[in-house]
């Protein structure tokens, strides 16, 4: 992989309209990038905030909108990629027409795995539509998945009025949290009614329940699936980037020479290992990164972020700094419940901290100086 920078660039294709490409097209402005913008989204609509689905606007309709851009990118919305041809320079789109370009930013992000015909996924707008609609006729529900998402569909399904029933393969979000603080959601699902079913699920039967394992049924009116995702990149087949099926970044989101990738799609260098952190402020990050790599080579910072995060469920407000999961007991900084208001720390061995505040107002920046410190946001030797 050359770190040189991508000489004369003056056409840049970001293909991906969902956070991580709008961030690049942002940032390739704001490092100085005039030349000819343009993004690609297969959603006929304006990029918006995906995590708002599972969260307000299940509940209350509340705002998934984002501010509109101000990077003067040519938006080709509702057409997708379909392949890439490295040496031609050229992205081709399932409309037929191909896109030149001196420098490419790949943010084609990911979409839900799925468990059968006739369960609903959340990862789109439209998705999340349909779902509301659905919990609003106050069916039975299977969540099938306990992660994160899951949990926030369940509970959601509750607020709604619906039986719920989740379906995990282990603890609630322990290998997203740890057990600590699985064990805290779990008792906060269980005590809103939430039925936990443990197993594996591997499908759905005829009559449209989920199958499990070991034989178990459960039935429900309504089926979610919420069992992850898998990255957009069939788009890249056949183009030379991929590495054991995966497309793999530099600490610097490069991939080839003129081409970074940021966000969902891709596997990047983090704290001795390569992996995707499909979170949404670490696509922001991994775009900022790329897309002054793309201009800048070697001269752009590496990605290094503490990863941020939050969930909103079972009147729980979980917001995270700090590479998750933690194991063991937390220090208490703030609060002794920690169902809230608390806030809460963990040392992993390497040194690193994570911060954790449930049901606690706090400002970010703070948040980020006590997973650092391990100390208290107000405490005199930690800076105001």
């Amino acid at each position: 992989m050359s770190a040189a920078q991508t000489p004369g660039a003056h056409r840049i294709v970001v293909v991906g309209n969902g956070i991580a490409g709008q961030t690049a097209c942002d940032s390739l402005r704001t490092a100085g990038f005039d030349g000819e913008l343009t993004v690609v989204g297969d959603e006929p609509r304006p990029a918006y905030s995906r995590p708002a689905l599972s969260k307000a606007l299940l509940v209350d309709g509340g705002s998934h909108e984002l501010a509109a851009p101000a990077h003067g990118a040519t938006e080709l919305l509702g057409v997708a990629a379909v392949g890439l041809d490295v040496a031609a320079r050229r992205v081709r789109l399932d409309d037929g027409t191909d896109l030149p370009f001196d420098g490419l930013v790949i943010a084609s992000g990911a979409r839900p795995r799925r468990l059968g015909d006739t369960a609903l996924t959340l990862r789109t707008l439209d998705d999340a539509l349909l779902l509301r609609d659905r919990l609003a006729a106050r069916p039975s529900v299977a969540v099938v998945g306990a992660g994160p998402l899951g949990m926030e569909v369940a509970s959601a399904a509750v607020q709604a009025g619906c039986e719920v029933t989740v379906v995990a393969d282990v603890a609630p979000m322990r290998p997203q949290f740890g057990p600590f603080l699985s064990a805290v959601f779990t008792a906060a699902a269980t005590a809103a009614g939430v039925k936990i079913v443990y197993g594996t699920a591997t499908g759905l039967d005829e009559t449209g329940a989920v199958r499990l394992d070991d034989g178990t049924r459960v039935d429900a009116e309504l089926v979610v699936a919420a069992v992850g995702d898998i990255p957009n990149i069939a788009w890249l087949e056949g183009s030379g980037l991929l590495t054991d099926g995966h497309l793999v970044a530099d600490s610097r989101g490069r991939v080839a020479p003129g081409i970074v990738a940021a966000g969902d799609v891709a596997a990047v260098p983090i704290r001795g290992s390569v992996r995707r952190i499909p979170l949404w402020n670490s696509a922001i990050e991994q775009a900022r990164v790329a897309a002054v790599a793309l201009l800048r080579g070697d001269d752009a910072p590496e990605f290094d972020a503490d990863p941020y995060f939050w969930t909103e469920q079972f009147g729980l407000n979980l917001k995270a700094v700090g590479h998750l999961p933690v194991d063991g007991e937390p220090g208490f900084l703030v609060g002794g419940d920690p169902h809230g208001p608390a806030l809460l720390h963990w040392r992993h061995p390497d040194g690193s901290g994570v911060a954790v505040a449930i049901n606690h107002r706090i400002p970010i920046p703070k948040l980020r100086r006590a997973a650092a410190t391990g100390l208290p946001p107000n405490s005199p030797n930690t800076a105001a």
